[in-house]
């Protein structure tokens, strides 16, 4: 799966880590609903962090489709609930 971070760049990520990217996804998606900012700037950062460190940056010349997209480390609550869908930002 190749994952987009916004301002970032693409990363090349193991189909098999999606449910521990989910699970940071659900979390993010409560605070949001809540309207924690402090937990969602955390919960926010180690979703990033986790694809991070579980991917494989892709070279800057190498452009790929992104099948996931997820906000910059400093998207605003707002952005992000805009690029939410009804499952959060990861799909499943």
């Amino acid at each position: 799966m190749i994952v987009r971070i916004m301002g970032e760049g693409q990363v090349r990520l193991d189909d098999a880590h999606v449910a521990e990217l989910n699970t940071l996804d659900d979390e993010l998606l409560a605070e949001m609903e809540a309207g924690d900012e402090e937990g969602f700037r955390r919960t926010l950062g180690g979703l990033l962090d986790a694809v991070r460190r579980l991917g494989s940056p892709l070279p800057d010349e190498e452009l790929e489709p992104s099948e996931l997209i997820l906000p910059a480390p400093d998207a605003s609550l707002d952005e992000v609930r805009q690029m939410l869908s009804d499952d959060g930002l990861i799909p499943g």
